[in-house]
């Protein structure tokens, strides 16, 4: 392929993505104002009409944000690739460190830190603005950049130490580097399946033991009947930095643990609890988890074979606006170009994404139904609808792209049905 070939590709790509977005958010807000004003029949009586409309403003308000970073992030990457910005970062590296790995991680680094400053006034608006006009955020700025910082160098220690070894892989490891590559990535997500409950997510959240004996007597006996078994039940002070709520398993092996957020437990009564826990131990015993790690794995080792080709390419280099360095490694440069452009030229399987991840909700709401009250789970549903102002009204075509959970009515609607298989 010639370089022109490919930057008309990349454009092309670019652009037909941006247009899509556009369009799949100008259908979502038109559906969203048109059904703003009367709350759909199966939650009438269960969710006030202002409730109601406060979800569609939010919703709107999330989805006009959306749009606003999607082209912030359109213009970020052309400015790194084709007008030159990870060329000049590659040259200035350069300079500076003189070839050999200590440059690759230098270019590595300045990109990721760039990229950070870049996006740090977007979520500071979309935490204290955003957020905060509809009563989400509980944060401080104080915290906000505390979190910030944890975040961070947590993120220097593991993520250079994986680029690291990756590079060397690269240089050193011949064409089968990728696959060696491969090993170490899967390697290093299932240690974060045990790291992340057990060290990293206390950094940054509190988590104590359930109090509550009932409920607890109540969870226990769910997971007799489920045969799940896990190292505690936790309540996370969630409530701190968000009024959203939300319960998840976390973990890996002995590692696994339950974690209910404050605000959860503030709203739903017991039964809901179990009904809404029961939901997320169905992703568990039906082995959901499992299959979006097994996919996850095999989509990173295609992705590498692919990297492994390409950076051997330079129509890659040069068609995305990069003069392979003579002299020097051009491996960090296939790694950030390819981080760069790979989501441009996958947007189009979004929707094959979310279509089994939403066949796994309705199957994780079968096993909730089959093991405690189905009504209980629609009940809570309802709830944390209200409370999360998730719209009820979505666009099913915005929908099925991006939701990786069934709108609301389809839903409840099959929970009351009894198939919600």
């Amino acid at each position: 392929m010639s370089s022109l070939a490919f930057t008309v590709l990349f454009v092309g790509f670019l652009v037909l993505s941006i247009v899509i977005r556009f369009w799949l958010a100008s259908r979502h807000v038109r559906h969203i104002l048109a059904h703003r004003n009367a709350v759909p029949a199966q939650f009438a009586g269960r969710i006030p009409l202002e409730a109601h409309r406060r979800a569609a403003d939010y919703t709107i308000a999330k989805t006009k944000f959306a749009l606003f970073v999607i082209l912030l992030n359109s213009a970020v990457l052309i400015g790194f690739t084709l007008m030159g910005g990870l060329q000049w970062l590659a040259s200035t590296s350069l300079d500076i460190f003189g070839p050999g790995i200590r440059y690759q991680l230098a270019l590595v680094l300045a990109f990721a830190l760039i990229s950070g400053l870049i996006e740090l006034p977007f979520d500071y608006f979309r935490q204290f603005r955003l957020e905060a006009a509809f009563g989400f955020n509980r944060m401080t700025p104080a915290l906000f950049f505390v979190d910030l910082v944890k975040s961070t160098v947590i993120s220097l220690a593991l993520g250079l130490g994986l680029v690291w070894i990756t590079l060397l892989l690269m240089e050193q490891a011949g064409n089968l580097w990728w696959l060696y590559a491969w090993f170490v990535w899967c390697g290093f997500q299932l240690l974060m399946l045990v790291l992340v409950p057990l060290f990293i997510a206390p950094l940054f959240n509190k988590f104590e033991p359930l109090q509550d004996e009932s409920l607890k007597t109540r969870i226990e006996n769910l997971m007799k009947r489920t045969g799940f078994s896990a190292s505690g039940l936790f309540v996370m002070d969630g409530s701190r930095r968000s009024a959203h709520g939300n319960a998840y398993f976390s973990g890996f092996g002995a590692a696994k643990r339950i974690v209910f957020f404050d605000t959860l437990l503030e709203r739903l009564a017991p039964q809901e609890i179990e009904a809404v826990l029961a939901h997320e131990l169905g992703h568990f015993k039906l082995k959901h988890i499992v299959k979006r790690i097994a996919v996850m794995f095999a989509a990173s080792l295609a992705f590498l074979a692919l990297l492994g080709y390409l950076k051997t390419q330079t129509w890659f280099y040069t068609g995305l606006g990069v003069e392979p360095m003579m002299g020097a490694s051009n491996d960090a440069m296939a790694l950030l170009l390819f981080v760069l452009v790979l989501p441009v030229f996958s947007f189009l399987l979004s929707p094959l994404t979310s279509l089994g991840s939403r066949k796994h909700e309705f199957e994780a709401d079968a096993f909730a139904a089959k093991y405690t009250n189905s009504q209980d789970l629609v009940s809570a549903l309802v709830k944390l609808y209200e409370d999360n102002a998730s719209t009820l009204t979505p666009d099913p075509l915005h929908s099925a792209f991006y939701d990786s959970h069934p709108p609301a009515s389809v839903r409840i609607n099959r929970l009351l049905s009894g198939g919600a298989a």
